[in-house]
């Protein structure tokens, strides 16, 4: 069965002799894949109405752990913001009451920032759907493919981490 990679191959090795066809199978296959991917991801975004930001916000709280919560310094740093730009985008998480900010007792200065029950239930919901969708993805494989799959995509990145 031919799919529309293998028609832009053979287009192509007529006008570039010199280009290695499988390479191009591979990253052109892998970049269809990814636009997919993530544009199911942004429809899950849209659908629970949860903006990107906010969505990374409850994930690196859910990320650290019971009792899912740390201080903003430290949240900042998870997410690669300063921590003006996290203050700013806390206010609308908490006003939605998906987390919380509390003072510790007797230091006013200090604050954490907890993840609540809903914001907890909104994550959950939130990574069901985008699960649901990245193994209908995968549904065209078998367990064992899959397998095969990831292992040597996590060969080709070792190589590139390393």
């Amino acid at each position: 069965m031919e799919d529309s990679v293998d028609r832009h191959v053979a287009l192509w090795v007529k006008e570039l002799a010199w280009m290695d066809p499988v390479k191009e199978e591979i990253f052109f296959r892998l970049a269809i894949l990814a636009r997919h991917a993530g544009q199911a991801r942004r429809d899950v975004l849209d659908s629970d109405g949860l903006k990107q930001w906010q969505f990374k916000v409850l994930l690196m709280l859910r990320r650290l752990g019971p009792p899912y919560e740390t201080s903003p310094s430290r949240l900042a740093e998870l997410l690669g913001l300063t921590r003006g730009a996290l203050s700013a985008r806390l206010a609308a998480v908490e006003e939605a009451g998906l987390i919380t900010r509390t003072h510790e007792t007797g230091d006013r200065r200090r604050v954490r920032v907890r993840l609540t029950g809903a914001g907890y239930a909104v994550l959950e919901e939130h990574v069901a759907a985008e699960e649901a969708g990245e193994l209908a993805l995968l549904a065209a494989l078998n367990p064992a493919e899959r397998r095969t799959l990831a292992d040597l995509l996590r060969k080709i990145v070792l190589a590139v981490e390393s």
